[in-house]
């Protein structure tokens, strides 16, 4: 039987809050045998919630009261100094004292970032954390970093992210050699600004799977499994990327629904239509590491459904059977030259 995986889940964050978290624990719990969960929230409505799904008392699934909760605006500085029983640090507290192997949360971004950072600590020669999801592709998908987390970043830090990026695809996807591209607005060489063009000598020098610059398109269109940029970057070609997708749902549904003869093609089509839809589930990639930090953290979506969420949770569970952190930390080693070493012109991390 495999070892228990035992997750600390943030049930009260999130724009749909406890229930949400709820359904998403239960649905995981039967789906994986090995999973404990500590439910992290108001203990009374927790308990109330568990009752009402017949799931009261089950010994796979512990509750840890917290009293406070961060709200999706709230300043991520304001929640550290204020909120320190909230459900977003009670579970990543657990983290850290050994209690659980990884939190996930629905909550404020920012906040989470900063919580998990302050109290989990970066890996050795890991200047900060990014944040790293899968994104759907015409090879199945990529996986890109940062989507957030850093609105500026070093050539330095960029190699940093690669790294992560390599050992966590490596890690849950058994790809000895992922392969690597920088995000740029073209792939010649001498497109780029001076940190994006560093980034690149920097890493043709390392010993990951490098193959040079990749534009917007090619996130989605190009075999690659990595693709590297700074957070503000990463962040904006997401939700470009999703915008377009419910653009185009958009208008095969005002298509497929414009006449009777459309809606008898529809259909027809139907098969065809809910496989598309599959694919495309946001919902199935719902779950973003914190990657680069000393424990494992998981951020689900705000809106997520208890779908998505229970989702966020296997991306969790592979985290910790893949120990990820170890990942990122034997990989740094290997590819990362110490400072006296590094190319000349580089950057400071």
């Amino acid at each position: 039987m495999a070892a228990p995986v035992i997750l600390a889940i943030d049930a009260m964050s999130g724009d749909h809050g406890y229930p949400v978290a709820v359904d998403a624990a239960l649905s995981s719990l039967r789906e994986h045998p090995q999973l404990q969960l500590i439910l992290v929230g108001d203990e009374g409505r927790l308990r109330a919630a568990l009752a009402e799904r017949n799931h009261a008392g089950d010994p796979r699934l512990v509750l840890q009261h917290a009293s406070e909760v961060v709200e999706m605006d709230e300043p991520p500085s304001k929640a550290l100094r204020n909120k320190k029983d909230s459900s977003m640090r009670v579970a990543i507290n657990l983290v850290k004292e050994g209690r659980a192997r990884a939190a996930v949360s629905a909550g404020n971004t920012g906040a989470l970032m900063a919580t998990a950072k302050f109290v989990l600590k970066t890996l050795p020669g890991i200047d900060r954390p990014a944040i790293i999801s899968a994104i759907p592709s015409v090879n199945g998908h990529v996986h890109m970093l940062d989507l957030g987390a850093n609105a500026e970043c070093s050539a330095d830090q960029l190699v940093q992210f690669a790294v992560m990026g390599s050992a966590l695809v490596t890690a849950a996807y058994g790809i000895q050699r992922p392969k690597v591209a920088l995000l740029n607005i073209g792939e010649e060489e001498i497109k780029g600004n001076d940190t994006i063009k560093l980034a690149a000598s920097l890493l043709q020098q390392s010993s990951l799977n490098y193959i040079g610059f990749v534009e917007g398109d090619g996130i989605f269109l190009r075999d690659v499994d990595v693709v590297v940029c700074d957070g503000f970057v990463g962040n904006v070609a997401l939700k470009t990327g999703e915008g377009v997708a419910k653009l185009v749902h958009q208008f095969m549904k005002e298509e497929f629904t414009r006449n009777v003869f459309t809606k008898a093609a529809a259909v027809a089509a139907m098969p065809a239509l809910k496989a598309l839809g599959r694919r495309m589930d946001p919902r199935n990639y719902n779950g973003a590491s914190f990657a680069g930090l000393t424990g494992i953290v998981i951020k689900s979506h705000g809106s997520a459904d208890a779908l998505a969420f229970a989702h966020a949770i296997g991306v969790a569970i592979k985290a910790v059977e893949q120990d990820i952190p170890a990942r990122i930390s034997s990989l740094l080693g290997r590819v990362v030259k110490p400072a006296d070493d590094a190319a000349p012109g580089a950057e400071a991390a």
